[in-house]
């Protein structure tokens, strides 16, 4: 299945003339299981942390830089949403809106929300740091690919996916 959802995720960087680089390694679940494989890349590695909102039941998808502390409750307050409720959402959620399991929650994933019901939560230092390119799972945890800071940005414009942008330390 998701060598079918990975190939249709790169058939639209293409349409969307968005150039990737790729490394194939074995499947990995954390990210200090991926970083030996991603010695030789150069730009920045990203972890992705798919969230519930306690009260709202909202969905979140954060992605920061692999090596930044993300505090849930710090990041519950800016987005408004109360200290304390921001959990971690079970993988039938994150199956059924983005189409990843367990390993390999990814900004690419959100090409398959088609309702926009997933907001998205962006590492500023990502886009503003001056990294060459960031590295995400490319629909399977079996594969890192990395695309350009301005093409990530038009990636999640053209998916309806205004990205909030947050510092994280």
């Amino acid at each position: 299945m998701s060598e079918d959802l990975r190939a249709e995720l790169e058939k639209y960087l293409e349409t969307l003339n968005i150039q990737t680089t790729c490394v194939e390694h074995p499947p990995v679940f954390t990210v200090e299981e991926m970083m030996p494989h991603l010695q030789e890349v150069s730009g920045a590695v990203t972890k992705n942390l798919f969230l519930k909102d306690k009260k709202k039941k909202g969905l979140w998808l954060v992605s920061a830089r692999h090596d930044r502390q993300v505090n849930l409750n710090d990041l519950a307050k800016k987005l408004g949403v109360g200290s304390g409720n921001l959990r971690f959402a079970d993988e039938a959620a994150m199956l059924e809106k983005l189409k990843v399991g367990q390993g390999c929650a990814t900004a690419l994933a959100l090409l398959f929300d088609q309702d926009h019901s997933v907001k998205f939560v962006l590492d500023r230092d990502l886009v503003e740091g001056g990294h060459d390119r960031v590295y995400f799972h490319p629909m399977t945890n079996a594969a890192t690919m990395g695309l350009r800071p301005d093409d990530l940005l038009r990636f999640l414009k053209e998916t309806g996916h205004e990205p909030v942008l947050e510092s994280f330390e």
